[in-house]
């Protein structure tokens, strides 16, 4: 049976809690202030303080080395010795290996199924268990090798070799949700429809009060916040708030006694016990 939405979000935290924060380290990118004016008549609701939250975390970003800057997807399918239709091809595969699992297991799946020159016409060539002896042990690894395969089939079909250029299109694929479908435009097209929301940027959007009611799943976490986040911003939240969420706003014990954010973070000050400043 495919994973759901709510199974994607209990087995990610539970593996960041296991896992414990990462090391600091140089981060792959610096991220810079933001300064944005907004006009008010343009969006109807904003969240008080938001653009001081987004500068606190974009400072607490700059000097550390998340997974997700080390190991993330856009890192580990820059590859210049291959063509861009092919690098595209590997961050769609990148992203499905993904869902549910650490960056690290993912990284080590793409190097193994890179070593067997890993392109639409050698995934449709193998066989599925053969497929699954190199994507072991992402989580779900069995359906995800059968999901591989047919996406490889079809893109052969139906797309000319090459990953769809449209999130319906790439949400027509086997096991491709909205979360994929915007990162993988981002990624792999270079254009912004939409936020990618993952198990981060779920949690910390809701904690920060970044949506005007809570949401239970991302994809309405995702419409709440593309209702008034400035589209300059999209592209890079994603990035952001999962850095941000694998080494400080943890799921079980957040780091909120270091977090610059914890006077002006709805969740943050329950954690501390501090006023509003």
């Amino acid at each position: 049976m495919a994973p759901t939405e709510d199974d994607e979000l209990k087995y990610e935290d539970s593996v960041l809690q296991a896992q414990g924060s990462s090391p600091p380290g140089p981060c792959e990118r610096q991220y810079v202030a933001v300064e944005i004016e907004i006009e008010i008549a343009d969006v109807k609701w904003h969240p008080p303080n938001w653009l001081e939250q987004l500068n606190n975390i974009v400072e607490m970003r700059k000097s550390r080395g998340a997974p997700v800057d080390t190991m993330g997807c856009k890192k580990i399918c820059d590859d210049e010795r291959v063509d861009p239709q092919t690098r595209r091809y590997h961050v769609l595969v990148a992203l499905m290996l993904s869902s549910q699992t650490p960056e690290v297991v993912t990284a080590m799946a793409m190097s193994r199924l890179k070593e067997r020159h890993l392109s639409i016409e050698n995934m449709i060539q193998m066989a599925v268990k053969d497929i699954e002896v190199l994507i072991r042990p992402v989580a779900f690894w069995k359906n995800k090798a059968i999901m591989i395969k047919q996406t490889s089939q079809i893109l052969r079909d139906k797309f000319n070799d090459d990953i769809p250029d449209s999130v319906d299109g790439l949400c027509s694929l086997p096991g491709v949700g909205p979360k994929m479908a915007y990162l993988a435009m981002n990624v792999a097209w270079n254009k912004v429809a939409g936020i990618g929301v993952d198990t981060h940027v779920h949690r910390i959007s809701n904690r920060l009060g970044w949506v005007k009611r809570p949401t239970k799943q991302p994809e309405g976490t995702r419409k709440a916040l593309e209702e008034w986040l400035p589209t300059e911003l999209w592209g890079e939240i994603n990035k952001l708030l999962v850095g941000f969420g694998q080494q400080t706003c943890q799921p079980v014990r957040p780091k909120c006694d270091s977090c610059l954010n914890q006077s002006i973070c709805p969740f943050g000050r329950k954690q501390t016990g501090k006023k509003a400043s």
